[in-house]
């Protein structure tokens, strides 16, 4: 399989040599590194070349990196239902970067790219319709973001006074943040139903 997927992966670097910047078969699966510009072109020949018929795209997500110059990695996974492979490609960007839309090539890409624009904040050049897709038209923020606070930033509430949703910037006390990570089994000082059986058992 791995020397399938290597034949693959030299068949595409051979016929899109300024999109691909590298390729890589780890764990079982191929993996190419694209230069964002690239994107739309690689999955349409991605889709409609012979050797490769990736016609499904199974998810587009990203991953964080704040330390890199290039903070977030945009991720599809695509299957080729014909050929029996998947494939993942991979490209680098800025935080103020955007990537070519895919929403020609897959239709279903336009969900997916809303996604990523919500949890994350990267920009789809050429979708129709980039607005948040989980979170709320006010949310404020990018919830997977690595900087992004566990508490966020804005607490929503139903006010029964009011009898409307109210948005408030959230407060905790600071007690609220102290965290005692011991198991609530550990230094329990009561017995809890059953234990008993068990000293029996071992005397």
């Amino acid at each position: 399989m791995s020397d399938a997927l290597n034949e693959l992966g030299a068949h595409i670097e051979l016929k899109r040599p300024d999109d691909v910047l590298s390729y890589a078969v780890v764990n079982g699966e191929l993996t190419l590194l694209v230069a964002p510009s690239a994107v739309a072109g690689l999955v349409e020949f991605l889709k409609v070349d012979i050797a490769c018929r990736f016609s499904s795209l199974v998810d587009i997500t990203a991953v964080d990196y704040p330390t890199r110059s290039k903070r977030f990695d945009v991720v599809y996974h695509f299957l080729s239902m014909y050929q029996n492979h998947r494939i993942r490609l991979k490209c680098a960007v800025r935080e103020d970067d955007s990537v070519p839309s895919i929403t020609d090539v897959h239709l279903s890409a336009g969900w997916f790219e809303r996604e990523v624009f919500d949890m994350f904040g990267i920009l789809f050049t050429g979708h129709g319709d980039l607005r948040r897709i989980l979170t709320d038209y006010g949310f404020r923020g990018h919830p997977l973001r690595k900087d992004f606070p566990t508490t966020g930033y804005t607490e929503v509430r139903y006010d029964e006074a009011e009898k409307r949703v109210v948005y408030e910037p959230v407060s905790l006390v600071q007690e609220y943040r102290q965290f005692d990570f011991m198991s609530p089994w550990e230094g329990a000082e009561y017995i809890l139903p059953g234990d008993e059986k068990s000293d029996k058992a071992k005397g």
